[in-house]
């Protein structure tokens, strides 16, 4: 949600902070803007525009020079899309410029202390707001004039500062919104995801919330916000630049889609211990006696994550024998719930930034709560801030809606279920058959995707539906609602999940010719009881397409998979239904990679 780029150096700013941009587009914007600045300007230069990175590029006119600069594209949230409340915003002497994601909470306030002091706005945006503040300050540096204003800023941010007075550097703050600072050679970077750093550099700072760094072109330091000197040593990130290059698919979707048997081999990769049969999590920093002493298990996350920790949950109750539940975040964090020592919390996110789970995490480490991570990012805030956690080792994903990192996710919490549950009451023989189940799925995973020419001709026929409903009962359930979500992001088919057992208590009254239900008929002890589902949505003349191990007579169309044990077939079941859902959006021309008013990773409430 929202990209920062910034750069200082030696090299032409302008192509450079526009390529970046583009490499942030996936995170989901409205507008963009570049602001530079050249030691020999003595004041800023700035394009702004409503629409994409292209319709930005094409306004920077051929003489925009410049060796500093930052840019920003913007995902709005105060004021609607436009030129004027694109970032960057300048004061009125086109001296100070800032980009800002992340939200002001007290910004009416301090707008109407700045309009009473004479102060004229240009935008209708919180971050014009942090503009005003840094152009009033006495103070004597750059740094001095962002620490004075952030004392009075409530809310996240993650920022940059440029200032035409200040021409050797580049000044940037966090809190509760990424900052990561790209180390080159006799030049620095700033950006809010390291996807717009890694073609120029792979050594990375990441800041923590509360803490600032002013960029010079040879060197930068890093500081609190009250001034204290910090001392962030730089890592390498795993990722190379042709992991963000969609090689050779249309769409970085299908792309992330076709990745999924290599991901789930990275995941499963050094863990397994067949002398033991169960499962190695060095990051967990959680011995087995502590482990034992766990009475329950809260899993948060928001989204598709939210549904990855419904199956875990699954998974973990079911060979732990742990109670287990999972909750979205942004639920958790507003109800006061009660924070048990004996519960273990469990973080998820694909980015590790994302602000509501990341605020659950930061309360309950407030409360002495110990909370694992299960993310993709490695350095991300909520691995940071975690006791310890799991990494799911997807790779980078570009497309707003997630597909391998779910999966990949699910698997990471089947390997902690074995782990745990090896500890506990699994027996040797469960855990050998479900470590067999794990070693099976990318091969079976590879088959379902084979099978992509039958589900594209399918998703032609689903096209045309404007609701779709989406049933399963118990491990079935979380693979329903997942479907429902990803079809609804991106092809705007308005879908409902609902627990098989429930037709009969109220969605029933929907079903008709017109609405096509996606049921999920796994080779279970459930069985015939999914099988009955089918049967009363047909007697009153519903359309029916199953997702099941076999052909399912009931069903107008079946999806069959490849059967695994029990408790790993959710992960099998979901990936055709993720084809499903991508090939109805191309069916229907959707913009696929970046649906409409969506970010890849929300780092706002």
């Amino acid at each position: 949600m929202c990209g920062i780029v910034g750069y200082i150096g030696k090299r032409d700013v302008a192509p450079l902070l526009l390529e970046g941009l583009a490499r942030l587009e996936y995170r989901g914007y409205d507008s963009a803007g570049i602001v530079v600045n050249s030691p020999k300007a003595g004041a800023l230069k700035m394009v702004k525009a409503k629409g994409r990175v292209r319709d930005l590029e094409a306004r920077v006119p051929k003489r925009f020079a410049g060796t500093t600069g930052i840019a920003h594209t913007r995902w709005a949230t105060h004021g609607a899309p436009s030129d004027l409340n694109s970032h960057p915003h300048l004061d009125p002497e086109n001296k100070v410029a800032v980009v800002h994601n992340g939200i002001v909470d007290n910004a009416a306030e301090l707008r109407a202390k700045l309009e009473a002091d004479g102060v004229v706005f240009a935008s209708e945006t919180d971050t014009e707001v942090i503009t005003h503040l840094i152009a009033r300050s006495q103070a004597d540096s750059l740094e001095e004039k962002v620490r004075e204003a952030l004392k009075v800023i409530e809310g996240t941010y993650g920022i940059a500062v440029m200032h035409a007075d200040f021409t050797d550097r580049i000044v940037v703050a966090r809190n509760g919104s990424p900052v990561i600072l790209g180390i080159g050679e006799k030049e620095m970077l700033v950006a809010s995801d390291v996807a717009a750093l890694i073609a120029h550099t792979r050594q990375v700072v990441t800041l923590n919330d509360g803490e600032m760094a002013t960029l010079k072109a040879d060197d930068f330091r890093t500081y609190t916000t009250s001034g204290t000197t910090t001392n962030a040593t730089p890592e390498t990130v795993e990722w190379e630049a042709a992991s963000y290059d969609m090689g050779g698919h249309d769409t970085y979707m299908h792309k992330e889609i076709s990745e999924q048997p290599d991901a789930v081999d990275r995941v499963l990769r050094g863990r397994i211990d067949d002398r033991f049969n169960t499962v190695h999590l060095g990051g967990l920093n959680l011995d087995p006696r502590e482990a034992r002493g766990i009475r329950r298990v809260k899993i948060l996350g928001c989204g598709t994550s939210y549904h990855a920790g419904l199956i875990g949950a699954g998974l973990i109750e079911g060979m732990a024998r742990i109670p287990a539940d999972a909750e979205p975040a942004s639920e958790f964090r507003y109800r006061n719930p009660v924070v048990d020592p004996d519960t273990l919390y469990i973080a998820v996110s694909q980015s590790g930034e994302t602000y509501d789970v990341l605020a659950a995490v930061q309360e309950l480490k407030r409360k002495g709560a110990r909370v694992l991570g299960v993310v993709n990012v490695v350095g991300s805030a909520i691995a940071r801030e975690a006791d310890g956690g799991v990494y799911v080792h997807a790779g980078p994903e570009v497309c707003v809606v997630s597909t391998k990192c779910f999966t990949n996710t699910v698997v990471a919490f089947a390997l902690l279920a074995v782990h745990l549950g090896r500890i506990r009451d699994l027996s040797v023989t469960d855990g050998k058959r479900i470590i067999e189940g794990l070693r099976k799925l990318p091969a079976q995973i590879q088959e379902i995707l084979d099978g992509e020419e039958d589900i594209k001709k399918l998703a032609a026929e689903f096209a045309e539906a404007k609701s779709m409903m989406f049933i399963g009962r118990v491990r079935g359930y979380p693979v329903a609602l997942e479907a429902s979500l990803k079809l609804k992001e991106i092809s705007y088919i308005h879908a409902e999940a609902y627990p098989a057992s429930e037709l009969k208590h109220g969605p029933l009254a929907l079903i008709e010719p017109s609405l096509p239900t996606v049921a999920i008929v796994p080779d279970d002890d459930l069985l015939e009881k999914n099988r009955a589902a089918l049967e009363e949505i047909k007697a009153r003349s519903g359309r029916i397409l199953a997702v099941a191990h076999r052909e399912q007579e009931k069903a107008d169309h079946t999806i069959v998979v490849p059967k695994n044990e029990d408790e790993l077939d959710p992960i099998l079941m979901g990936i055709p239904l993720q084809l499903l859902a991508y090939h109805t959006a191309l069916a229907m021309g959707r913009d696929i990679d970046k649906p409409r008013n969506l970010a890849k990773s929300v780092t706002v409430e």
